[in-house]
């Protein structure tokens, strides 16, 4: 049985961290996970909130991860509880599978830099409230 985990915020930040590099913050941080039979199969992580906008990062194991309540707490705690106007996604140009996820999401591709990644040009996807298919 799949399960969204809401309080454990730094268990589900570093697990995300782990997988997708980077670091966890509990100041400037929170994480929503998914556990599935009491294991964590997923994280969101979001940090660098501005206000009107948030960064999201994901990170799954396995398949079949990202069940629509889990999307919908995950897209509707940027949007209703934190009210943020746009959702941003930083994805490495070269990873064909994160960008087709995050598309497949409804992020939209609105600029990329130029060897801004880790291993060369760095996408940066955003969604709007009204392109978000998981809160209406």
């Amino acid at each position: 049985m799949k399960t969204i985990v809401w309080d454990r915020p730094q268990e589900v930040g570093e697990w995300v961290c782990a997988r997708i590099g980077g670091r966890f913050s509990p100041d400037e941080a929170t994480a929503i996970g998914m556990e599935q039979d009491g294991k964590l199969v997923a994280g969101v992580m979001f940090d660098a909130f501005k206000g009107n906008s948030i960064q999201m990062h994901v990170a799954g194991e396995g398949g079949h991860w990202m069940t629509r309540d889990y999307a919908r707490a995950c897209f509707g705690y940027a949007f209703n509880q934190l009210k943020v106007k746009k959702i941003i996604g930083l994805v490495e140009a070269n990873n064909a599978a994160a960008r087709r996820y995050d598309e497949h999401l409804g992020f939209v591709l609105e600029h990329v830099i130029t060897d801004g990644g880790k291993f060369g040009d760095l996408c940066i996807y955003s969604m709007t409230r009204d392109q978000c298919k998981y809160v209406r």
